[in-house]
């Protein structure tokens, strides 16, 4: 079981960190269509905030790793006689570990591209974020915290984003001048943050739906037809997460074009688009 905190703040990282990258890849290509790489990470222009993303994700989980092993532990990791894992605290020990991947993926991409001692190209780096989603995907899977019911079925929609999360990065990867690739790694990111969100104030805030409650830290339905009807309010909400951040795409890219535009840009969608109507023609 989680807490309100517990879900707002991993959201807000991912939050942030996902809607920059659908901002930076948008400008990306809209500045360079011809020159457009894939990027795991998104620089903030030529100067001093030029890392400012990977310092979020860095010392961002750092925090968070902080709290789940010290701040919410309160220092007792063993227990009994045989001086064992603190069974109590099971669940702050796994959120840890997935936060310490992250850390290191921060720092070691850090490392990368600030220094000469560990110099990896983009690529790797993608396969670095992947290991990191990886990591967090196997955490929800393979719970210690038996999520059941209406509780669960919110961590099940969470598992399938991480999991897109761990596909988009694979592909900016294996196909590193994609501007969907590069999109679809910040959508994933951006959802993923507003799931965390979402979750927080439906299972631990003012959304609860009718019929069911938290109750000695579990989340309880009156009846079977409380908790599908909280499931199908779930749906509804992820639709309309999908949809914001679809319109939020759509914005980006057309600011973007509007801003900062390379006249290549319309000349590569003119050459395009006589080969796409010809195909169509041919079908």
């Amino acid at each position: 079981m989680g807490s309100f905190k517990g879900h707002v703040l991993p959201g807000s990282l991912f939050l942030i960190v996902g809607a920059w990258h659908v901002w930076s890849a948008a400008v990306r290509y809209a500045a360079e269509p011809a020159d457009f790489r894939v990027r795991v990470w998104s620089p903030v222009g030529e100067g001093r905030w030029r890392h400012l993303e990977l310092y979020i994700i860095t010392v961002g989980s750092f925090v968070d790793m902080c709290i789940e092993l010290l701040y919410s532990t309160h220092l007792h990791f063993l227990s009994g006689e045989e001086r064992i894992l603190n069974p109590a605290h099971m669940n702050d020990f796994e959120h840890g570990g997935m936060l310490l991947m992250f850390f290191l993926y921060g720092a070691v991409t850090l490392l990368s591209e600030k220094t000469r001692w560990l110099p990896l190209p983009e690529g790797s780096l993608c396969f670095l974020a992947s290991a990191a989603f990886t990591a967090e995907y196997l955490l929800f899977y393979f719970h210690s915290t038996a999520h059941s019911g209406l509780e669960g079925y919110y961590h099940i929609i969470l598992v399938i984003l991480i999991g897109l999360c761990i596909a988009s990065s694979v592909a900016g990867a294996l196909f590193p001048d994609n501007l969907a690739v590069d999109l679809s790694n910040g959508v994933s990111m951006t959802l993923q943050g507003l799931w965390f969100y979402q979750t927080a104030f439906t299972l631990y805030g003012s959304m609860m739906p009718r019929g069911c409650r938290l109750h000695d830290n579990e989340i309880k339905c009156v009846t079977r037809d409380s908790e599908v009807r909280g499931q199908f309010l779930a749906n509804i909400q992820l639709f309309s997460l999908v949809f914001l951040v679809f319109a939020f795409v759509i914005g980006c890219y057309a600011i973007a074009v509007s801003r900062y535009g390379h006249p290549d840009l319309k000349r590569l969608h003119a050459a395009e688009s006589p080969s796409q109507g010809a195909e169509f023609g041919g079908r």
